[in-house]
């Protein structure tokens, strides 16, 4: 909740709207005074209105609140700016919800770690009728990360992401281990490594 701001002055003072004969009363310009203290803060939010609804420039209680509105659990330990660009984020996570990608991206984005999503169905299409079908029948979803380790707490927090960002019919595991294609890039020696 917005409270009052220390020497914010308001945009139109409500004395200087009065009536000739009320601002030259001083009662009635410290009375107006008072009101304009409170109406000051609301008026500049709503003279900024579009900077609030704008993750990266929202005020961090409001970031909160956005996060709510698109649906986001943001987690107390997140630097501010990790949980703006979480809120960001959301319309890409739930424009890919419950498909490979976007299991994988909001599973990387919430860990900040490699992520690969292993699945058993597949799409085809053929120009001839009975053609195989592709997947197997059995449905698995494999949510490997590549992290050596997380606590129990942490593994349960997982589990409980992908069951939100996955079908509802599909059982899933989780494997903790390197992910294809994350190997740390070789190193090459440089001019002060080689020998004669």
């Amino acid at each position: 909740m917005r409270g009052l701001v220390p020497d914010l002055e308001s945009p139109q003072p409500l004395g200087a709207m009065l009536p000739g004969i009320y601002q030259a009363d001083d009662f009635a310009q410290r009375f107006t005074s008072g009101l304009d203290a409170v109406l000051a803060p609301i008026l500049s939010t709503l003279d900024n209105l579009p900077a609030y609804f704008d993750p990266r420039t929202a005020p961090e209680d409001f970031v909160e609140f956005l996060a709510t509105w698109v649906g986001i659990y943001l987690q107390e330990s997140w630097s501010l700016d990790r949980r703006k660009e979480v809120v960001r984020g959301a319309v890409q996570i739930h424009r890919g919800r419950a498909t490979k990608g976007g299991i994988r991206d909001t599973v990387a984005m919430v860990l900040d770690a490699p992520v690969e999503v292993i699945e058993s169905g597949g799409a085809v299409w053929s120009q001839r009728p009975g053609a195989d079908l592709p997947g197997s029948a059995q449905l698995e979803l494999v949510v490997r990360v590549d992290l050596p380790e997380i606590s129990d707490l942490e593994m349960r927090r997982l589990d409980d992401l992908v069951k939100l960002v996955k079908p509802a019919h599909v059982p899933h595991r989780i494997e903790l281990g390197r992910v294809r294609g994350s190997e740390p890039a070789p190193v090459e020696a440089g001019p002060a490594d080689m020998t004669e």
